[in-house]
């Protein structure tokens, strides 16, 4: 509605998982980096949490960008809340093996078949659970860490990936037996406030534009009422722009975020900084 007036090729603040707007700040690279080592030196099990909206589901999409289709077979399993023999059913249909058949035990042979398959190809397989705070039976997390027992004397047949909110961690913390086959922890806090600015720039400039639309004061004011998680950036962002274009504003100064903030979801925030 607004791109063509702020000169963008499309909306710059979606909050979807589209690895264009992906933003290499500081800490999403460390964690991009760990999950990929737990990857390529097959370390078993890796495990990224983050509070809500701070980019760990645009992260995994990074990610998987890098894991070419000649080396590896991935699986993504983005709603896991299954009991659990139909988890098992899921994760076998995400790979593409067939499910006819219920019986469990005749899954995992078909599934250990195809993981010993793959790695006599030199293809390595890769399980990513998004939203994992979402399981609720227990049975389903010790199911995966099961699948971990799909093994030669030297390595691992699968690398499990779990994503999922810092309930995650407390969860699996309950469970020794799995918590200490996690060999890659990491996670994400909101962005630096130095890092706001960079991050503003770098999603308008990914949809086409200038990046020079948002002046300092107005950065500043979305910084602190956002407390520098992406998704409540990305909010703000947006509306800021539709406000703007429909108010023919030449750029977005912090009286505008201001009027924005006060009127939609950050009223709170925004009253807190102005007058706190």
């Amino acid at each position: 509605m607004y791109a063509e007036y702020w000169g963008l090729k499309s909306l710059p603040f979606e909050n979807v998982p589209d690895p264009r707007f992906y933003f290499p700040s500081s800490q999403h690279e460390e964690g991009l980096h760990r999950l990929l080592y737990a990857v390529t030196q097959r370390k078993g099990a890796a495990m990224l949490t983050g509070e809500v909206g701070c980019g760990k589901t645009l992260l995994s999409r990074e990610f998987l960008k890098h894991l070419r289709d000649d080396r590896f077979n991935v699986a993504l399993i983005t709603n896991p809340s299954f009991p659990a023999q139909q988890f098992l059913h899921e994760v076998l249909y995400q790979f593409g093996i067939d499910t006819s058949g219920n019986r469990k035990v005749s899954m995992l042979h078909r599934f250990n078949e195809y993981l010993l398959n793959n790695d006599e190809r030199q293809i390595q397989s890769v399980l990513v659970v998004d939203e994992a705070q979402t399981i609720s039976d227990d049975q389903v997390l010790e199911e995966l860490r099961l699948l971990l027992n799909f093994q030669r004397n030297d390595r691992f047949l699968l690398t499990l990936v779990l994503l999922g909110q810092p309930e995650l961690r407390e969860k699996l913390w309950t469970i020794p037996q799995f918590a200490q086959r996690i060999g890659i922890q990491y996670h994400l806090m909101p962005l630096k406030p130095a890092e706001v600015d960079r991050y503003i720039k770098s999603r308008l400039q990914s949809a086409g534009g200038s990046g020079e639309v948002f002046d300092a004061e107005a950065v500043q004011l979305i910084t602190e009422c956002s407390k520098g998680i992406p998704r409540v950036i990305n909010n703000l962002g947006d509306l800021c722009l539709l406000s703007g274009s429909l108010a023919k504003a030449s750029r977005i100064d912090a009286g505008l975020v201001q009027m924005v903030a006060r009127n939609g979801y950050f009223a709170t925030a925004a009253a807190t900084v102005v007058h706190g």
